[in-house]
């Protein structure tokens, strides 16, 4: 018995892009589609898509391959496929930019506040900070805060004060 191809398999791409960087190749694809959007029982679809990523050694060893599907409330004619997979590309940068920084620089994972809202409260205050410095033109989030405990004054010039 054969096995038939995936839907998503009977046609090409409609957008693909490779990138070669830290010791890894990358090839992304991505499928987009408006048929299912009456079929999808999601609040605003305007567009389904299957994003598939293989990613090997520059030598060709160690591939992996990834399949992710995912819905958006943008409609064709504002994202086109290259740019639908442009931005999911992109969305690891929040990761790197914010998560990563929260993790690691303020160390939340670790935090002990957990009575009401608190936790809530203190993860807004930390994105706060993140976004204020980031609009100071701070690259590094973690040396910039040290910067500031030394420097008081223009931590308060920061906040308006």
């Amino acid at each position: 018995m054969t096995s038939r191809p995936s839907v998503w398999k009977r046609f090409p791409p409609q957008a693909k892009t490779t990138d070669k960087g830290h010791g890894r190749l990358e090839r992304r694809q991505i499928w987009t589609s408006q048929v299912l959007n009456r079929y999808v029982d999601f609040p605003y679809v305007k567009q389904v898509f299957r994003v598939e990523r293989v990613v090997c050694n520059l030598d060709g060893t160690k591939q992996r391959r990834e399949v992710a599907y995912g819905i958006t409330s943008v409609p064709a004619h504002v994202a086109t496929p290259a740019q639908l997979l442009q931005l999911n590309r992109g969305h690891w940068g929040i990761e790197n930019g914010l998560h990563w920084v929260r993790d690691v620089t303020f160390d939340e994972d670790r935090c002990q506040i957990r009575k009401g809202t608190a936790a809530q409260v203190m993860a807004s205050l930390r994105n706060l900070v993140i976004a204020l410095l980031r609009l100071a033109g701070a690259a590094n989030i973690a040396r910039e805060l040290r910067h500031l405990t030394r420097h008081i004054e223009k931590a308060l010039r920061l906040i308006g004060l």
